[in-house]
């Protein structure tokens, strides 16, 4: 459905001569980006308490190009409920990451109530149909196969050297269930009303002919269904009518219906219709409110995503090619930053009200077009010389 292959599309074809209109009306594809442009739409920041871990966290991202790899593993969250990243050291001897949607991979959890990862699997076919993939244990990558007929491990094995299975996944909900999934039925119903609506339009565009009180010759009626002719002789013989055949209209149900299901669609999917001209119009404490229950869901999303970033950190310290303590990754912070507009002139005057009863930074904060408060504090000491231009704080955010 996110790419536009709804069931409309697939549904039994009307007899030739009736219209049949197929409109595919995409809200899964607009639920799911426009969630995760609030969501994710500002890159995650990273950040560690030493100057040192910090940079090299920077340095895996930045070779990974992250900022991107974090935002497809979020979209397929909400597409499929759950997506995976595998971890692995590329021929540079640098430690990799990649995403699989759920069609690709799959973790085999213990009963414990740890639910302790015990293999992933990932695999996929090539273009004679033929399976190929890998079975990661903890210490250890097989390879399997089904060519030559039947399932089977290869003989080749090879250890990753990361301390744990390295495919991590990544949940939408502890339901695994995608941000569009629950309303698939009003989206289908909603393509299905604007179709029928768009079959009303041809219709009266090749509306039937009436011909009553004038018997037309066979010749003329073989032709009748495809040129939309009716053809009844008069009983009475004394009136010849011609006039095209009106069906009732039902407009204005049809739009209410319209109307109603779009409503529906995006109030239970907790996701904003930005489109609306009302949001456009809404500021402040209205736009806060606006957008709550989007809030709310990033928020349950947020601590999901967390989740699978822990281990992610967890896996890559593990390695010795990572250079880091095994035990550093626990000091790890993640800043999420809603990408919603904002009234800055509005921020500016609540930070400027917060002197005298709160701190700076927390001043700062307050304020979107800062980025990064713990940088804007030190070019503020910078600019009073109260520190030295060339010294640094140890927290910095990537």
């Amino acid at each position: 459905m996110y790419e536009g292959r709804h069931p409309i599309l697939f549904a039994k074809d009307k007899p030739p001569f009736k219209p049949d209109n197929r409109i595919v009306a995409n809200f899964a594809k607009y639920i799911v980006d426009v969630l995760n442009g609030y969501f994710i739409g500002k890159p995650v920041k990273t950040l560690h308490k030493n100057l040192e871990t910090a940079e090299k966290i920077h340095d895996i991202e930045k070779y990974n190009d992250q900022d991107d790899n974090n935002s497809e593993i979020s979209k397929m969250c909400s597409i499929y409920g759950n997506a995976f990243e595998l971890l692995y050291v590329n021929e540079e001897s640098k430690i990799c990451m990649t995403y699989f949607s759920p069609m690709e991979a799959f973790i085999v959890y213990d009963d414990s109530v740890a639910r302790k990862p015990l293999y992933g699997v990932r695999y996929y076919c090539d273009k004679d149909k033929v399976m190929y993939g890998s079975v990661y244990s903890r210490d250890t990558e097989y390879f399997f196969t089904n060519s030559g007929g039947g399932l089977r491990f290869l003989n080749n094995k090879r250890a990753h050297n990361f301390n744990g299975v390295p495919l991590i996944e990544y949940i939408e909900n502890e339901e695994r269930t995608g941000a569009f999934e629950h309303v698939s039925s009003l989206i289908t119903a909603y393509s299905k009303a604007l179709s029928e609506k768009a079959n009303d339009v041809d219709y009266f565009g090749d509306s039937y002919l009436k011909i009553l009180g004038s018997k037309l010759d066979e010749e003329t009626l073989i032709t009748l269904r495809d040129n939309r002719i009716i053809n009844l002789e008069s009983f009475s013989g004394d009136k010849v009518e011609v006039e095209f055949m009106q069906k009732p209209d039902a407009d204005a149900t049809q739009e209410h219906f319209l109307d109603r299901l779009e409503k529906e669609i995006f109030s239970l999917s907790m996701v904003a219709n930005i489109s609306d001209e009302e949001f456009g119009n809404a500021t402040g404490n209205a736009l806060a409110y606006k957008l709550l229950a989007m809030d709310n869901l990033c928020r349950m999303k947020e601590r999901k995503f967390v989740s699978g970033m822990n281990r992610r950190w967890k896996l890559i310290f593990s390695h010795i090619l990572s250079n880091l303590h095994p035990d550093d990754y626990i000091d790890i912070t993640y800043q999420f930053t809603r990408n919603a507009p904002h009234n800055l002139l509005e921020e500016v005057e609540t930070a400027a009200k917060m002197a005298g009863i709160s701190s700076r930074k927390t001043q700062l904060k307050v304020i979107s077009a800062i980025d990064n408060v713990e940088a804007e504090l030190d070019e503020i000491s910078k600019e009073n010389g109260t520190i030295p231009k060339d010294e640094l704080r140890a927290e910095r955010s990537f």
